[in-house]
């Protein structure tokens, strides 16, 4: 589910990314998260006169945003033109794979692109929501409590899943409630017509051959039914969302069926997430992470994903667990995080929560799946509040900031609206340069200290 396993591997860290494509992509037809998030077509685009392509196929005719020259009209029409010569360009590549003619002209024979996808694939995601609004969509009180349902119904399979993998049940009833709101937000578009048009048209074609090729390879082996193999606009599927090349390495068959079902099959499902993570690195009996409280007077340049110390070091520089607890490892390493700055909640982050961004690449949507978690298992609200006053920067001051940090000096990357490490650097070194708290929070009136 991601391209290394996502799509989408950058976050506005300060206010973070909530949708990169893969697991995060695919709720819904048009996934909810996705149309919650993301802001109108740009302005800036010219429309196209609509023509039958368009019309017929429900793109809108427009060229994308990204200035990809794929991404064009004219290469959009061209490559759909092209389509049926692409497929059958991939079908050496196929046969190596072991796929049959017989199955590859089944699938493949009389299929035709979904241009509406070109709509989505290149809309920039917005960076205008904030991250308490991304968790009280996401931990809500009744995800919590349809979460609690979940693990009760299945309690022998989770149980015997974190027997066989490590991974605790709850955050496997995370992902399923996250990704798709406990299998009730799951995509209608068939994923073989999805993968094959992102294989022929678009600036992600490379990638996309794969993930269709991963397509074939699983009607072939019949472990989803072809008409149960229905997913995101992406080709993400099920009710934890794999992509077809993740659900290829991830994927068991734990109910002994002699398929690995990730659709119908709950201890398939259950099963399969668990062994993604373990894979990824999971520690058994470990936390994700914890609410820290910060000392007066704290160094808010340690607040950086590379300045990784043990629970014991930190407690040494006077960071303590927000509950009063003490830390159940003292010896494992953590990062500090700040998703809103020194006015919210800040949190040290573990081992899991890096396995939880492989699963998906934000650190608000591993954030969630922790919390969400912790909910299910009883625990409260994070401690510290949220400062729900914090004006959010738009997709276009978001570029302006780093533009200006960059006129000051300050290497924030190349301008794309997305705060990165890099970007959270330049913030954090011109905070210090003013005297002002080193957080790396991207606030509106930061922004103005810089149009100054």
């Amino acid at each position: 589910m991601s391209v290394q396993k996502h799509i989408i591997r950058g976050f506005a860290a300060a206010m973070l990314a909530f949708v990169p494509l893969g697991h995060a992509l695919a709720q819904q037809s048009d996934n909810w998260l996705t149309r919650l998030f993301q802001p109108p077509s740009p302005s800036s685009t010219p429309a196209s006169l609509p023509d039958a392509t368009s019309a017929e196929s429900g793109w809108s005719g427009q060229s994308g945003a990204s200035g990809n020259p794929l991404m064009t009209a004219e290469a959009i029409r061209a490559a759909a033109a092209d389509f049926p010569n692409c497929i059958e360009r991939l079908w050496p590549e196929a046969a190596r794979r072991g796929i049959s003619r017989a199955t590859f002209e089944q699938f493949t024979g009389g299929l035709t692109p979904d241009l509406s996808i070109m709509d989505k694939l290149d809309a920039q995601p917005e960076f205008t929501k904030a991250p308490w609004d991304y968790l009280d969509v996401l931990v809500s009180d009744e995800r919590i409590a349809r979460g609690r349902e979940v693990l009760a119904q299945h309690a022998p399979t989770f149980a015997a899943v974190a027997r066989t993998y490590g991974v605790d049940p709850a955050i496997i009833a995370a992902i399923w409630g996250v990704e798709s709101n406990y299998g009730t937000l799951g995509g209608g578009r068939p994923v073989i017509r999805s993968t094959a048009t992102l294989a022929c048209v678009g600036r992600r074609q490379d990638y996309f051959r794969d993930e269709f090729l991963s397509t074939l390879e699983i009607l072939q082996r019949g472990d989803v039914p072809a008409d149960h193999l229905v997913g995101s606009w992406a080709g993400a599927f099920g009710p934890t969302q794999f992509m077809p090349s993740s659900f290829k390495r991830y994927a068991v068959d734990f109910d002994g069926d002699g398929r690995r079902d990730v659709v119908d099959s709950i201890p398939d499902v259950i099963a399969s997430t668990a062994n993604n993570l373990k894979t990824d690195g999971w520690v058994a009996g470990q936390r994700w992470g914890y609410e820290v409280v910060l000392p007066p007077g704290f160094d808010f340049l340690l607040a950086d994903r590379s300045r990784q110390l043990t629970l014991r070091q930190w407690e040494n520089l006077g960071v303590h667990r927000a509950d009063g607890a003490s830390f159940r490892e003292p010896d494992a390493r953590a990062y500090l995080l700040l998703p809103a700055g020194a006015r919210g909640p800040a949190f040290l982050m573990l081992q899991n929560f890096h396995v939880i961004m492989k699963y998906n690449p934000a650190e608000a949507y591993a954030l969630a799946i922790g919390h969400l978690a912790d909910r299910l298992r009883g625990g409260g609200p994070f401690l510290r509040a949220w400062p729900r006053d914090e004006r959010v920067l738009s997709l276009d001051e978001r570029y302006e900031m780093q533009q200006l940090l960059a006129r000051r000096g300050f290497d924030a990357g190349e301008p794309d609206g997305m705060f990165g490490p890099r970007t959270r650097l330049a913030i954090r070194n011109f905070q210090a340069s003013i005297g002002a708290i080193p957080d790396g929070f991207a606030s509106s009136d930061l922004l103005d200290r810089l149009r100054k």
